[in-house]
């Protein structure tokens, strides 16, 4: 049982020096991006162009080539708006990347306007894997602790409640595989804030460091986490996830589930804990 507490967020000037004395390539930091739990930053090339600059703990950079960097790379290929990565350092036993600056802002409110574009990229997503098997593929984590994240230990251990919820995840692990088949592109983080948009137009897709192979409709269910209860999008996402047969939708919600509630209750306030258990609990029956 795992008993990880807050995740480390980004020391964005170490790091920059990291990569200096990595790679010799210098970068200023010009200040943190908004949102976000782990955090990016804004930089400078000496050239002066801006980029963005991320930190993966616990990985390599032949680790990241060979699984979320190559699921953007495809992708780009077919004309998705997800940003270049421009570098990639290892800095002790972390990844620091800088990717280029996309247009556009952060979704606050997924309407419906922005879901239409959100789909439509989500096709996009269908089948672009199929010729890259090397890519590594999801695990869903129902049974066992991902790496840092879908812990188990702090919903047994929270409340009566939300071991209730973890019992019924593991129930649902148990019976399906651990693994999500599929050759399509997943983001895996795929919520309104890791949308960029300009003028009611989708301009890109932010936030690739858990891309894999898999099921793209785990993304969709993502975003219905991410959409605001109540809103005509939201209710459109319910009817899509409806569609979903039993045997696919329950081990994506279970994931989610896990993900959103244990996230909660080590980075949120007893309220929001509330909030995603009680959200996580619309389709356990």
């Amino acid at each position: 049982m795992s008993t990880a507490g807050r995740v480390e967020r980004l020391d964005a000037a170490r790091m920059a020096v990291g990569v200096e004395r990595a790679t010799g390539v210098r970068v200023v930091v010009e200040g943190l991006c908004s949102g976000g739990e782990v955090g990016a930053a804004f930089v400078r090339w000496e050239d002066g162009r801006r980029g963005v600059l991320k930190w993966r703990p616990g990985t390599t950079v032949a680790e990241l080539r060979a699984g979320p960097l190559a699921v953007v790379d495809v992708l780009r290929s077919v004309g998705y708006p997800a940003p270049a990565t421009e570098l990639a350092a290892q800095v002790g036993d972390a990844v620091v990347t800088i990717q280029e600056v996309l247009p556009g802002t952060t979704v606050d409110r997924l309407d419906e306007a922005t879901l239409d574009q959100a789909l439509a990229l989500n096709e996009l997503q269908a089948g672009v894997l199929a010729e890259q098997p090397d890519i590594p593929i999801v695990s869903l984590h129902l049974i066992e602790d991902g790496p840092g994240f879908c812990l188990h230990g702090p919903l047994r251990r929270h409340s009566r409640r939300t071991a209730k919820l973890e019992s019924w995840i593991a129930e649902v692990g148990a019976a399906h595989p651990k693994e999500l088949a599929g050759d399509d592109a997943m983001h895996l983080d795929f919520h309104p804030g890791n949308l960029l948009a300009a003028d009611g137009k989708l301009t890109g897709v932010i936030d690739w460091d858990g891309a894999a192979r898999g099921d793209r409709r785990l993304d969709l269910v993502t975003l219905r986490f991410g959409a605001q209860i109540g809103s005509t999008a939201a209710a459109r996402l319910d009817e899509l996830l409806d569609s979903f047969p039993e045997d696919v939708l329950r081990p994506l919600w279970a994931h989610m589930s896990l993900r959103m509630v244990d996230w909660a209750i080590r980075h949120f306030t007893p309220a929001e804990v509330d909030h995603w258990v009680t959200f996580a609990e619309r389709r356990t029956d």
